[in-house]
């Protein structure tokens, strides 16, 4: 049991993660003169954009089956899987209630909030067992009983019990290990280098990428860093669109490669799908405020200008046991789900939050003090919960008088990782609100995640495959599964593609990002990059958060597209030639806000309703949240359609109109594994047939839901 007779050596151990290194860095291919200019250039089979759990992962798969392959990282240990988790960061895993694996059941269960493919999640199903197992083999230490079983627990979206977990720094630890056989494996970097344009060539009348023009802070070849990469395969392992909102629990400069890839006319889905929770400011220390934080029932409170303190909770719920009952639930219910707010749910936490933070008040969760009781009714007592929450609290040895108390004992690694911030949450208040936490769409991907861009693969949160509703740790997860598999996609025979290694063929491109460059540095009238970043995450916080007004996405998305001409027409600016890839990434960045209003704006046109992220409010809505003092019919919304839990709506950009096209497109079935037999289909493996594009199963029926 963890609790507070663990050495601090131990806790240090596992917050205080120390990062391997040196890696072994990449020597350029040569420099290449164009115009007066000269760029460096490296040539691989293989790229992989991206350091995190996910793009390591691949590197390493790539590196084992003998394909040359490059690390390219902005900062190698400063991304999401690096910097950002919760109090115990789930790995999700495969079994149910230690009573064995049932793949078909754990589809279901990842897909059952719609939008999902189901051989993707079937895939995911049973690619986690490898995925789990070779982690271990790495020396992941996750923890276990003493008969070698891995300990489990409950986590949001999750009712059997799949999650996992190292502590906070879970994701941090898969890094550590997967760099930690990088280096073994002699896996190649490029550091400090940011990709920020895919080069393709059109080969017998398709598209395909062959490389990444980037900016890399370490060369000075050109005043700019602009580099080029010349790769036979690219894949895509950067993360989501971390700045595309101002209320973020995303570490800072995290912005993914979705927009990039849309530039590059690359597919899209499920962009109307993210996910928001309870998490501390991004001004401050990012971080998820689920499992523990919150299971120790904390007193939350807010505070006015005048220094006011207000129990606001207490307006929402119609008991104190109702209240503390329903804070403790945020620990597996982290997530915000619209439907949680009926019934006086855990989410109606999240929408007393929204509604405080408009008044301009600070939010605070005190461990030092329990819930103050709602007007009228009882004190707070641990004998008065309900029975699932006192049950789960007795179980853990966990009735201490003070919330710190109980999470020293359920969890001492929480508290150690805001003092490593210097947040001593012992001592003092700790301000929060709910947050953008993760993009469930992005790029559409095949079962072996190539893109709709031959070549070019997506792994990770980059990749549109995480549905309406993942599992917590569902995410970890499919970065490893699809890992894995894009690797055997590029190892196969199958794949093979005339090869522009020759960077002469891409002068129009490189000069293009050049001039670009030059104007953005010299444009003393365009719109300064700040000022883009500010337009943009205001409007996708305000307008298109966790509350989300129906009425007014078609006026977010009017207002995105004319952001996008202006910077078109006008151009921006940047402060001098060290700003290069800002310039890049918040042209892309502006790109994906308008790509996801435009999917909200096709999807509420079209009927949709509250689903997964956002409750989609409307004077017609068929549902409204209920709290002590009445209805909140400010907060009515929309059902979800069924038809809508069948399907992901697809968008597609072109460079060359500056506009999105978008559709529906039926979410994948499978074939039924229970028909798939051994000696009928080894043949087909052996034969690499499985890797073909049109590739089924022979003679199998398809799974019945």
């Amino acid at each position: 049991m963890m609790n507070n007779k663990v050495p601090q050596d131990i806790l240090d151990a596992l917050t205080r993660v120390k990062m391997p290194g040196p890696v072994s860095l990449r020597e350029s291919t040569g420099i290449y003169d164009l115009n007066d200019r000269k760029v460096t250039t490296y040539t691989c089979e293989a790229l992989v954009l991206g350091s995190g759990a996910a793009g390591l992962r691949a590197a390493i798969e790539l590196k084992r089956r003998n394909i040359d392959v490059i690390v390219a990282s902005t900062s190698l240990f400063g991304g999401t899987s690096a910097c950002s988790g919760s109090d115990k960061q789930t790995l999700h895993t495969a079994g149910t209630n230690n009573r064995g694996d049932d793949f078909v059941k754990l589809a279901k269960d990842i897909g059952s909030g719609g939008g999902m493919d189901l051989d993707t999640a079937y895939i995911e199903g049973t690619g986690s067992l490898y995925a789990f197992s070779s982690l271990q083999y790495m020396g992941l230490p996750l923890p276990q009983d003493r008969f070698s079983t891995v300990l489990r627990y409950q986590t949001d979206h999750d009712e059997v019990g799949r999650a996992t977990s190292c502590g906070p720094r879970t994701s941090r630890l898969m890094v550590k290990v997967l760099c930690e056989e990088a280096i073994r494996l002699n896996v190649e970097f490029l550091k400090g280098w940011t990709g920020v344009r895919i080069l393709k060539k059109e080969v017998n009348g398709i598209e395909q990428a062959y490389g990444i023009i980037g900016i890399s802070r370490v060369d000075d070849t050109n005043e700019y860093g602009l580099s080029v990469v010349l790769s036979d395969n690219l894949i895509l392992a950067t993360g989501g669109p971390g700045e595309l909102y101002r209320d973020s629990v995303y570490p800072k400069n995290c912005f993914g490669s979705l927009g990039m890839a849309l530039e590059a006319g690359i597919d899209a889905s499920n962009l109307t799908e993210s996910q928001f929770g309870i998490g501390t400011r991004r001004t401050e220390f990012p971080w998820n405020l689920s499992g523990t934080y919150v299971q120790v029932i904390p007193y939350i409170y807010s505070v006015d200008d005048e220094g006011k303190e207000h129990n606001f909770l207490a307006d929402y719920y119609r008991t104190t046991q109702e209240l503390a009952s329903n804070v403790f639930r945020k620990g597996y219910q982290w997530p915000f789900h619209a439907h949680r707010m009926l019934d006086y749910g855990s989410s109606l936490v999240d929408l007393a939050i929204f509604n405080e933070s408009r008044k301009g008040r600070t939010i605070l969760m005190d461990f030092n003090r329990n819930p103050e009781a709602v007007p009228g009714d009882k004190p707070f007592s641990l004998d008065e919960l309900d029975e699932d929450v006192r049950a789960y609290l007795e179980n853990n040895d966990a009735l201490q008088e003070m919330p710190i108390d109980r999470l020293r004992q359920m969890n001492p690694l929480a508290i150690e990782l805001y003092k490593m911030h210097g947040n001593n949450i012992a001592e003092d208040p700790l301000p929060f609100n709910v947050n953008n936490q993760h993009m469930n769409g992005g790029v559409e991907v095949d079962v072996w995640s190539r893109s709709s861009l031959k070549n070019c693969y997506a792994i990770g949160e980059v990749a549109g495959t995480h549905g309406v509703t993942r599992p917590g740790g569902a995410a970890l997860n499919a970065g490893q599964v699809f890992g894995m598999r894009c690797a055997d996609h590029i190892g196969s025979k199958e794949n093979t593609s005339p090869k522009f290694r020759e960077i002469g063929h891409f002068q129009y491109e490189i000069s293009k990002a050049f001039a670009e460059l030059d104007s953005a540095v010299e444009n003393d009238s365009g719109i300064p990059v700040e000022e883009l970043r500010d337009e943009v995450q205001a409007r996708m916080s305000d307008k298109a958060g966790f509350i989300c007004q129906k009425d007014e996405v078609i006026q977010a998305l009017t207002e995105a597209q004319s952001l996008n001409a202006k910077v078109h027409s006008e151009g921006l600016t940047i402060k001098s030639a060290v700003n290069a890839s800002s310039y890049f990434q918040w042209q892309q960045t502006a790109i994906t806000s308008e790509a996801v209003l435009t999917a909200l704006n096709y999807y509420v046109s079209h009927g949709g309703g509250s689903r997964g992220a956002r409750a989609m409010c409307s004077n017609k809505g068929e549902l409204a949240p209920s709290t002590r003092l009445g209805e909140l019919n400010e907060f009515s919304f929309l059902e979800q359609q069924a038809v809508d839990k069948t399907q992901k709506i697809i968008v597609n950009y072109s460079s060359e109109s500056s506009e999105f096209k978008t559709h529906n497109q039926p979410i994948r079935s499978m074939e039924d594994p229970d028909k798939i037999y051994f000696e009928k289909n080894w043949s087909n493996y052996l034969a690499e047939e499985i890797y073909k594009d049109d590739y089924v199963t022979p003679d199998v029926p398809p799974l019945q839901s």
